[in-house]
């Protein structure tokens, strides 16, 4: 992780979901030159989160619960964001 907008995203989900397991990758190097780079280097990202708040949601309802805490970032700031978000293993 690396950047402004990523280090944005690491506060703002950790005070969301409080994360036993978060990482954010900066997947920007992948496309550069395609549709949505905007050259900031900081346009495309993965995030892998675990934590105890998804128990109770689906897959959908994960993805929903964390684009909705990064409000304007993704789609406005970042042109794409692949969620993974998972429950803590017991």
């Amino acid at each position: 992780m690396s950047g402004a907008v990523a280090e944005e995203m690491q506060i703002l989900l950790t005070e969301a979901f409080a994360p036993t397991r978060l990482e954010i990758i900066n997947d920007s190097a992948k496309h550069s030159g395609h549709m949505g780079d905007d050259g900031s280097g900081e346009s495309h990202f993965t995030i892998h989160i675990e934590a105890a708040a998804f128990a109770e949601m689906t897959r959908l309802a994960r993805q929903r619960a964390v684009i909705t805490a990064l409000g304007d970032i993704v789609g406005q700031r970042v042109h794409a964001v692949a969620i993974k978000a998972s429950v803590p293993e017991a």
